[in-house]
């Protein structure tokens, strides 16, 4: 789940080596908390426009999750 958050991170910002996530343990209701963290320049990049490649992220993670049984929550800091 990690390396797939990476990886589409990565496609989408031009400084590809600041970019790193960080997972938290998981909660009460078993759900992880993965925190994407980006250059400065890049957070428009990966947000977009009204949040729109944000919102993508998180549903594509979250589908991702529900096949290996997880629940996952996309944090960009």
């Amino acid at each position: 789940m990690q390396e797939l958050l990476v990886a589409v991170a990565r496609g989408l910002v031009e400084n590809k080596d600041a970019v790193a996530v960080t997972v938290d343990d998981p909660r009460e209701d078993g759900t992880i908390v993965y925190h994407l963290h980006v250059a400065e320049d890049d957070m428009g990049r990966v947000i977009g426009k009204q949040g729109r490649i944000a919102k993508a992220i998180r549903i594509v993670m979250r589908a991702a999750a529900v096949r290996q049984g997880e629940k996952a929550i996309v944090e960009i800091d």
